[in-house]
C-alpha cells in the first residue's frame, strides 16, 4: 500500500510542471478542447498540421468528438501519455510556478501564473463555503463522458483559468516587473491565430517570495470576507476541473482505507489570473427563447419586474422591441434574476432557452418570429465575488472571457498517477 501521508498544503500553489522540450511548440500547443465544436474543420487544421509528430492534441479528446470517443481512442491516448513519458519528451521543474504571458489579437497582453490547486478546497455545487468555487452552474452530465478520458491518464493537461480578486496587483504582476531576472522557458507564436505566449520559470528565491504574496492575498480576502471561505473562481474551464474533482472523489471511494492526502490526483495544474489585470474582458452572453408564445412570455415578465427603475434590458421579437427593468435585489446580478424567472417560466410553458454571443448575432434574429431575445448588460468584473458570495454560483452562461482563440492552450503537464 502506498504512503500518502498528510502534510499541510496550500489552495494554490507550486507544483511539478513538465514542459515539452525537443519538439516544436507551435506544433505542440492546441486550443482547449472545448473550443470549435460545431466547426469540425477547425480541428481537421489541427490534424492536418500535428500529424506524426509530438503534440499535445494526441494527449486529448477535442469535446466535438467526444460523442463518438470509444473505450479505444481513450486507450491510445492514454498510451501516448506514457510513451511521452517513457520517451522523455517532458522535462520535468519541480516543486515550481510559471509566469507567463499571452499576447492576444488586440494587442493587449494576458499575464497568468501557472501553478495547482487543492481540489479539496474546490466545489462546483454552489451549496458548500469553499475556498475555490465555480463562478457558474456546472452541468452534472456533462461530467462523466470527461472522466473516462480523464480516468486512468497518466498526464493531465489543464485549459482551466483561475480568477483572483487581487485588486492590489501584487502576485502576479510583482513578476511582470522583475521577469528580466526570471529564466525564459518558452517563447513562440501559436497556431491558428491563436497569438503568441511567453513563460518564465519561477523558483528558488523568486518562488518564496511568490508564495509569501499569495498567503498575503487569502489573509486579505478572509479579512474582506469574514463569513466566506471565498479566495479564488473558476473563471474557464469549471467543467474540466469538475471531472478532476470528481475523479478523486472516486479514488477516495474506491480506496478507504487508503490516505490520499498527498496523492498527486489531489491537485489540478491550472492558470490564474488576476480580473483587475486589463486584459480581462468580461462579455455577455445574451439569451433568446425559442418556439414560444412570445406575447404570453412578454408579459408574464413585465408582471415580475413591473418596476420603472432597475437595470435595463432590452428585448426583441419579430421586429418589435422594449425594455424590461430587472430590480435590485441584494448583490445577484440582473442575469440572475432573469435567469430565474426565465426558468420557472419555461417549467410551465412552451420553449426553448439558447445563448448568443455577441450583439450582431443577436441582432440578426430581431425579426425571427416565435422568439423573444434578451440583450444582457457586460458583467462588471467588481461584481463577480460579491455576486458568487450572494448567490452561491452564477447564472449558467453569465459571461465569456474572450473569444475562441483567445482561450488557453494546452502546454504544461503534469503527472496525475504516482
Amino acid at each position: 500500500m502506498k504512503d500518502y501521508s498528510s502534510k499541510t498544503n496550500d489552495c494554490f500553489g507550486a507544483a511539478d510542471i513538465l514542459l515539452p522540450e525537443n519538439c516544436e511548440l507551435q506544433r505542440w500547443a492546441v486550443i482547449a478542447c472545448d473550443q470549435f465544436t460545431s466547426q469540425p474543420a477547425y480541428w481537421q487544421q489541427v490534424d492536418a498540421l500535428t500529424e506524426g509528430v509530438p503534440s499535445a492534441e494526441h494527449l486529448i479528446l477535442p469535446e466535438c468528438r467526444l460523442s463518438g470517443s470509444t473505450e479505444e481512442t481513450i486507450a491510445r491516448i492514454h498510451e501516448t501519455m506514457r510513451k511521452y513519458i517513457r520517451e522523455d519528451l517532458l522535462r520535468a521543474y519541480p516543486d515550481s510556478f510559471l509566469y507567463i504571458e499571452r499576447t492576444l489579437h488586440s494587442g493587449q497582453v494576458r499575464r497568468g501564473l501557472i501553478g495547482m490547486v487543492d481540489l479539496e478546497q474546490y466545489d462546483y455545487s454552489g451549496e458548500v463555503d469553499a475556498a475555490v468555487r465555480a463562478t457558474e452552474q456546472t452541468v452534472s452530465e456533462r461530467i462523466p463522458p470527461r472522466m473516462a478520458v480523464r480516468r486512468g491518464a497518466a498526464l493531465e493537461l489543464p485549459h482551466v483559468l483561475l480568477l483572483c480578486d487581487d485588486e492590489r496587483q501584487e502576485v502576479i504582476e510583482t513578476l511582470t516587473r522583475r521577469k528580466e531576472q526570471l529564466k525564459k522557458l518558452y517563447d513562440f507564436d501559436l497556431m491558428l491565430g491563436g497569438g503568441h505566449l511567453a513563460g518564465w520559470l519561477v523558483d528558488g528565491e523568486e518562488k518564496q517570495a511568490l508564495k509569501a504574496r499569495i498567503a498575503a492575498y487569502e489573509h486579505r480576502e478572509r479579512q474582506k470576507h469574514p463569513d466566506a471561505r471565498l479566495l479564488y473562481a473558476v473563471g474557464d474551464g469549471n467543467h474540466s476541473l469538475a471531472t478532476a474533482k470528481a475523479c478523486f472523489e472516486e479514488l477516495k471511494a474506491q480506496h478507504p482505507d487508503q490516505d490520499f492526502s498527498r496523492h498527486p490526483a489531489r491537485y489540478a495544474l491550472c492558470e490564474l489570473n488576476n480580473i483587475h489585470d486589463p486584459s480581462q474582458v468580461f462579455e455577455p452572453i445574451h439569451r433568446i427563447v425559442k418556439h414560444c408564445d412570445t406575447e404570453k412570455l412578454l408579459r408574464d415578465l413585465s408582471v415580475c419586474f413591473d418596476t420603472a427603475e432597475g437595470t435595463p434590458v432590452p428585448w426583441v421579437s419579430g421586429g418589435k422591441n422594449g425594455v424590461l427593468r430587472i430590480p435590485e435585489e441584494g448583490d445577484l446580478l440582473p442575469l440572475a434574476l432573469l435567469q430565474r424567472e426565465l426558468d420557472r417560466w419555461l417549467t410551465e410553458n412552451d420553449g426553448e432557452l439558447d445563448y448568443i454571443h455577441g450583439d450582431a448575432a443577436l441582432d440578426a434574429l430581431e425579426h425571427e418570429q416565435g422568439s423573444v431575445g434578451f440583450r444582457l448588460p457586460a458583467i462588471d468584473k467588481e461584481s463577480l465575488f460579491p455576486g458568487i458570495l450572494s448567490g452561491g454560483v452564477l447564472p449558467r452562461k453569465t459571461f465569456s472571457m474572450g473569444e475562441a482563440e483567445e482561450k488557453r492552450y494546452y502546454l504544461e503537464a503534469r503527472k496525475i498517477l504516482p
